[in-house]
């Protein structure tokens, strides 16, 4: 977002090991601190409340969007206001080729995330999606109600709020679909298509990070 006014927000639950940082005129980062949770799916999963929260509370009196990402991630390109719509989602670095019955959607009828065989069109990443706050505070609010209801029931999505982002935008046709470009993991390699990995997943242990 090059020549825009950027606010980082960090959710984290270790606010005191988060750096104080000098930023460029226009951009101050923001360290908010949230609850922790002992599963890594909880982690996940309850990021939708708290940008529900946020959004309501804080958000829309302070930006016109939100740009939602994971944190394990690092920029390797330009990444500017080309991916900004009402509401945007980014097609997943693993399904993109992947033929409609491939998409590993919710297939638990008793899930609020469950979408039939025959249905869907896109399987979209939940490390990288946003829009105009409004539009964010619908889609979180969707995601976290229903994975509440589900809870009530005993009941996890396949992939937790990746799962019911899916479910939300099947519904809610994003204005704007990102390649994989905006959201990419080197252990996917590098097909001819890919010019740019503007956004990518950084390496990590991913046994010892969620045990």
């Amino acid at each position: 977002m090059v020549g825009h006014k950027v606010n980082y927000y960090v959710f984290t639950d270790r606010v005191s090991d988060i750096p104080i940082l000098e930023l460029a005129e226009g951009r101050r980062m923001v360290v908010l601190s949230v609850p922790t949770y002992q599963r890594w799916q909880d982690v996940s999963m309850r990021r939708m409340e708290i940008l529900q929260d946020y959004s309501r509370q804080r958000f829309m009196g302070e930006v016109d969007y939100l740009v939602c990402v994971d944190v394990d991630m690092r920029f390797n390109d330009e990444v500017g206001v080309e991916i900004l719509s009402d509401l945007f989602g980014t097609l997943h670095p693993g399904m993109y080729r992947a033929p409609r019955e491939g998409y590993t959607y919710e297939r638990n009828p008793r899930s609020e995330a469950y979408i039939p065989l025959d249905e869907g069109d896109f399987y979209y990443a939940g490390g990288f999606f946003g829009g105009n706050v409004e539009e964010v505070h619908k889609l979180t609010n969707f995601c976290h109600k229903a994975m509440m209801t589900d809870k009530a029931k005993n009941v996890e999505a396949i992939w937790h709020d990746e799962s019911y982002l899916n479910k939300y935008f099947l519904y809610h046709k994003p204005s704007k679909i990102l390649s994989p470009e905006y959201l990419w993991d080197d252990d996917f390699g590098t097909p001819p298509f890919l010019k740019r990995r503007r956004f990518l997943a950084v390496r990590k242990n991913h046994n010892e990070i969620r045990n």
